[in-house]
């Protein structure tokens, strides 16, 4: 019987072989690929958290009827089975009432009629790294833009004059330095021009169809203790060729539900201007009280 017999030189090429082979196994099948990985190890990005409100009021149910007689007093002079009506309310179409919701209400006296709307609007984030609130105080942002109110803008370092030991105080120069801007609420309107913030002309503008509220304190402006933020207008429609239209707005954002309260007076023909500061404070007034209800 004849055997093979394998020189020194086809077992060396064996060997090679049978190591390579060996090499190949564990290079597939061993853990230095999962080092090589770059994405092992790495931790995932936590998602944004939620906003506080899942739900929202119901808008009509909102104002209570002694609020409603105060703000509607033509009301009143209704017959029983309509006034019960009127405090009900008339709810805005929405086809998500978790998402957005409204309600206004209409009442008409001989002197003037007035009109009240509470719309409440809760905003979701649809970007993982971007919060339910952080979402919401975009809006608010870009509501507030819409208006004549103001946008508070970030002071700047005061500069030292050239050639003045630090610590200096010298006197300020006619219109430059702390002094300058006293008085006057500037910021930036919508399409990034500068904004005098002057009573009754928003933007530095003159002419238009509406003019904002006169008087001290009652100007277009950012309210505080309402909310997470607050911001109040008021605008006179001067394109009526009889009576003139006051319509007062605040706005407030409570973690991610935007908060939105107009309310209008239009006078008879013979009657005054509305007055600014009634509306105002009674429209205020709404405001607080809806924001203790979501604090609730």
């Amino acid at each position: 019987m004849l055997r093979k017999t394998y020189g020194p030189g086809t077992a060396a090429l064996l060997a090679a072989v049978l190591g390579a082979g060996a090499a190949g196994c564990t290079a597939d099948g061993g853990g230095d690929d999962r080092a090589a990985d770059p994405k092992a190890g790495t931790a995932p990005v936590p998602a944004a958290a939620p906003g506080k409100y899942r739900t929202l009021l119901e808008p009509c149910g909102a104002v209570d009827s002694a609020a409603l007689k105060d703000l509607l007093p033509g009301l009143a002079s209704l017959a029983p089975e309509q006034q019960r009506q009127a405090f009900q309310g008339t709810p805005a179409v929405t086809y998500n009432t978790d998402r957005r919701a409204a309600c206004s209400w209409k009442g008409q006296a001989p002197d003037a009629s007035h009109q009240l709307r509470v719309e409440f609007e809760r905003v979701v984030s649809y970007d993982p790294a971007v919060s339910d609130e952080d979402r919401a105080q975009e809006v608010f942002a870009k509501k507030q833009a819409s208006t004549s109110v103001p946008v508070q803008l970030e002071p700047e370092e005061p500069e030292e004059p050239a050639g003045e030991e630090p610590g200096g105080s010298p006197s300020a120069s006619p219109g430059t330095g702390a002094t300058a801007g006293v008085g006057t609420q500037a910021g930036r309107t919508p399409d990034g021009s500068e904004a005098s913030g002057e009573p009754g002309r928003p933007g530095g503008s003159a002419t238009g169809p509406s003019a904002s509220a006169s008087g001290e304190g009652l100007e277009p402006r950012v309210l505080t203790s309402l909310g997470d933020a607050a911001f109040i207008d008021d605008v006179l429609d001067t394109t009526r060729p009889t009576a003139q239209r006051r319509d007062v707005s605040v706005v407030f954002r409570t973690s991610n539900v935007i908060v939105t309260i107009v309310y209008a007076e239009q006078p008879a023909p013979a009657a005054e201007v509305p007055d600014s500061k009634e509306l105002q404070e009674k429209t205020q007034s709404v405001a607080r009280r809806l924001a203790e209800l979501f604090d609730e």
